[in-house]
């Protein structure tokens, strides 16, 4: 049974339950709701302060970093104040000024094999914020494993691009894109460099898809990856097929029945994988 709204939160939430599409029944899902954001940087940093401020009850923030000046360019929920600070600490106040109906669990840890199944367990909705091709992989597989939903994303330069799984619903990131890159294969954002705002325009979509499944309304990008460029402020929804038969995690046969750790350099926001994914012939 939802529980009901006191008066604070009937006008607090009031846009979205104008909404047909939302309503009181709608606001009561997302107070009920709990997502958890792997990764409080250029990505999970915008989608965390939508998501508070939509009113989603339960929230975690998982990352092992502190605030570095440099962030400030782009990961919005943290301040020159907090530099030197846990990115998990500063989330959870810039949230919890915001928003008081959020409860924001932290992390401050290293996601790896050991832990991430246990971790993502009992939230409905998983946003993948890393920033590297082994935490993106493993999140997937987890994710496939404890049929769990989440939101892939990446960003790099003026270019960013995201897809959503839903278990049974379509194919899964390694569907996609099969392994990780060679190290050094694909520039990391502390090479290449990023636009600050990508980071609101990705992961705000990353938001919207959480919101709309704990919702239950509208298209989820389950089977596309959206690509969007900021310099010809264009974008394009491409088909993606399922690999039935050849998915080494969600396939017919799988042979991964564990996230592995794979052993690659941890750079500083590794975007997203831009090579030209499996497509829908």
């Amino acid at each position: 049974m939802l529980m009901a709204m006191t008066d604070e939160q009937i006008e607090r939430y009031s846009r979205h339950i104008i909404l047909n599409e939302v309503g009181v029944k709608g606001q009561k899902k997302l107070l009920k709701g709990k997502v958890l954001i792997i990764g409080a940087g250029g990505l999970g940093a915008p989608a965390a302060m939508y998501l508070a401020a939509a009113g989603v009850g339960t929230i975690g923030i998982v990352d092992a970093d502190e605030v570095d000046l440099s962030n400030l360019q782009r990961q919005i929920i943290h301040g020159t104040a907090d530099v030197g600070k846990a990115k998990v600490k500063s989330a959870k106040e810039t949230m919890n000024a915001m928003n008081p109906d959020v409860q924001v669990n932290t992390y401050r840890m290293f996601v790896d094999a050991s832990n991430i199944r246990e971790l993502i367990r009992d939230y409905d909705f998983i946003i993948d914020g890393t920033d590297n091709f082994p935490a993106k992989f493993l999140i997937n597989d987890a994710c496939v494993l404890e049929k769990k939903p989440f939101s892939h994303a990446g960003i790099i330069r003026f270019k960013g691009q995201l897809m959503t799984y839903v278990p049974g619903e379509g194919p899964c990131y390694r569907c996609v894109f099969k392994n990780p890159p060679p190290k050094d294969a694909v520039p990391t954002c502390k090479q290449a460099g990023v636009i600050g705002a990508m980071g609101g325009v990705i992961g705000s979509l990353q938001a919207m898809e959480a919101i709309k499944y704990l919702i239950g309304v509208g298209e989820l990008l389950t089977g596309y990856l959206l690509t969007y460029d900021a310099l010809t402020m264009e974008f394009h929804k491409i088909k993606l097929p399922k690999d039935t038969h050849n998915c080494a995690v969600c396939g017919d046969h799988p042979t991964i029945l564990e996230p592995i750790d794979y052993e690659q350099e941890v750079c500083e926001e590794t975007a997203g994988r831009f090579d030209a994914p499996r497509t829908q012939e």
